[in-house]
């Protein structure tokens, strides 16, 4: 299996991903151009910068959720992380 993930180290506690292959860098790059357009379509009807943030986060949590959930599925598992044995 080829993973489109891979993980890296922040702090004791916190995983970032990364895109290893042509689909997660296909992915990442989509849900980044659709964050921005999101972003540039809320900000072209707000009336302040704070109206703009306050709109944009619920979509913006959305997206990440998506990103992390694809890096779950499609990722490889950090290996500082210990598997419960089943």
């Amino acid at each position: 299996m080829t993973y489109w993930f891979k993980p890296a180290r922040l702090g004791k506690w916190v995983a970032v991903y990364y895109p290893s292959s042509l689909a997660g860098l296909i992915i990442t790059l989509v849900l980044l151009a659709a964050a921005i357009k999101v972003f540039i379509l809320i900000d072209l009807t707000s009336h302040s910068g704070s109206d703009t943030l306050i709109r944009f986060a619920p979509w913006f949590v959305s997206l990440a959720l998506i990103y992390d959930l694809l890096c779950f599925r499609r990722g490889l598992y950090p290996w500082w992380w210990k598997r419960k044995k089943e």
